[in-house]
């Protein structure tokens, strides 16, 4: 006989493995169940319960760490978070222009409806009904208006459109915090037409400012010429009744050109005829000349 019966060796073995084996069994499934049997909802998200035997179950479950079945139950996570979604629809006003407009909207699921929400769409529910609702009202708002009003009335069209939207995604149960108008433009024929428009109103609106411009400049001259004639009319009334009117004005004229005289740093000689400061008159200047 062999120092190492094998035999004997086998039977020992399988003596003290079973319970090795049937540890190491009860330590696995063990191990198994504690992960499978613990959920974690993260925050910002809830759960439902989906049972292989009653199905989808109407409890919802907030952030924190949860217990199911394992192999009976799973855990079905929604964000319910709000999450943006941008929408650009091609879509005609009423006066037959082709309009460009961007739309985004905050979405969230309805906490009160998760089951029905997984149930009929999904956990991607928003990417399912999102573009079609929001392309159908956008369609049927901008219908309403002309191209013009769109621009004018853009705060009543963004209402309009948020009521409308709103009242269709509640059918879905999807709740909208946020709907706005992000961009807003027409076919370029549209807009050069605009444009041109523009051009001609402010070029309009210029000619006739010159136009009334040179109305006032009309009236100003003939104002000024109707004053120019009384003046010289009362000046010629003044002469006519006291000869010395003349002289009176020809002294303030002299003492206005002395006084400038006298505040030039200039020196010069001129004859007192052309200043016209000859203030003792011809008849003064004709006994002197025939004194000499």
């Amino acid at each position: 006989m062999s120092k190492f019966d094998i035999g004997k060796l086998l039977q020992r073995v399988a003596q003290t493995g079973t319970p090795l084996v049937a540890g190491a069994g009860v330590l696995a499934g063990g191990g198994w169940l504690a992960s499978n049997a613990m959920y974690t909802v993260e925050a910002g998200h809830m759960s439902l319960k989906y049972n292989r035997l009653s199905g989808i179950g109407s409890n919802t479950y907030r952030e924190g760490v949860h217990f199911l079945l394992p192999w009976l139950e799973r855990a079905i996570v929604f964000d319910v978070r709000a999450r943006p979604h941008t929408m650009t629809s091609l879509t005609g006003s009423r006066d037959l222009q082709m309009v460009n407009i961007s739309l985004r909207a905050l979405c969230k699921p309805d906490t009160s409806k998760l089951s029905d929400i997984y149930r009929n769409l999904g956990l991607d529910f928003d990417e399912k009904v999102l573009p079609s609702i929001i392309n159908e009202v956008l369609k049927s708002v901008v219908a309403q208006y002309n191209a013009s009003q769109l621009i004018t009335q853009r705060e009543l069209v963004s209402r309009m459109i948020r009521q409308r939207l709103i009242q269709r995604a509640s059918d879905f149960g999807i709740l909208l915090d946020d709907v706005a108008i992000t961009h807003l433009n027409f076919s370029p024929e549209y807009e050069k037409a605009v444009e041109s428009k523009q051009v001609a109103q402010q070029q309009a609106e210029r000619a006739r400012y010159l136009v009334l411009k040179a109305q006032e400049e009309k009236k100003r001259t003939i104002i000024h010429a109707e004053g120019e004639k009384e003046s010289a009319r009362m000046i010629g009334d003044a002469i006519k009744a006291n000869p010395g009117f003349v002289e009176l004005r020809r002294i303030a004229v002299a003492k206005d050109i002395s006084a400038m005289l006298a505040k030039s740093a200039n020196r010069m000689v001129l004859s007192t005829e052309s200043l016209l400061m000859n203030l003792a008159g011809d008849d003064a200047l004709q006994a002197g000349s025939g004194k000499k």
